[in-house]
């Protein structure tokens, strides 16, 4: 791919880094900001600056946040004694969409993948776990996508959980082997949170 300026050249080169977008998907985003007036380009600029530069991850649940605890957790209204364990802040959102679930949540950070490089030490396991030891959770709901990493993750914390007076549950498996829980429709994803089984029933069937 020819360019005929520099700049245009590196900002294309820029937005092509980000996932699923390609080289003339990237061109196409960037001639659409040049046509833009200048202060609309400024304000995302400006809004992505701000993003990165200020947001936090909460304290309590590792999801992110405008303040040290977020709005979940900060809810009075929310079970909190129900913790919801998930891979990402993606994950929240999609079990938030359904209004299937008033618990609180915890945002893994990621699930173990040993070919990826990623171990228990790089994830948010120790901190769920200090919270069940805690004494203050009843259930802990394993919503992790149902993949061999997801599995592999669900039964490491379950390990380390499973002598704790607490339920442990996973989603149905409404959601398809392999799929991303990101990607499931709601009132599918919604079924699976209300129908959750215990955690054991899962792999013993396995």
């Amino acid at each position: 791919m020819e360019f005929s300026s520099k700049l245009l050249e590196k900002a294309v080169n820029e937005m092509s880094q980000l996932p699923g977008i390609g080289k003339r998907t990237a061109l196409r985003l960037v001639l659409h900001l040049l046509k833009q007036p200048r202060e609309q380009t400024e304000f995302l600029s400006q809004s992505l600056l701000n993003m990165r530069s200020e947001i936090k991850f909460c304290k309590s649940c590792h999801n992110v946040s405008d303040v040290d605890i977020c709005e979940i957790c900060a809810n009075p209204k929310r079970n909190h004694q129900m913790v919801c364990v998930v891979e990402d802040i993606r994950d929240v959102m999609a079990i938030e969409n359904t209004g299937q679930f008033r618990g609180i949540y915890h945002v893994l950070g990621g699930r173990i993948s040993p070919i990826d490089g990623i171990g228990p030490s790089q994830l948010n396991i120790n901190s769920l776990v200090e919270k069940v030891k805690s004494g203050n959770i009843s259930e802990i709901i394993l919503a992790l996508s149902s993949t061999m990493e997801g599995d592999t993750t669900n039964f490491y914390i379950y390990k380390h959980i499973k002598d704790c007076n607490i339920i442990t549950s996973s989603i149905a498996r409404g959601i398809s082997v392999g799929d991303e829980l990101e990607y499931a429709d709601e009132v599918t994803l919604g079924r699976s949170i209300v129908n959750r089984i215990p955690f054991e029933n899962s792999f013993k069937n396995n």
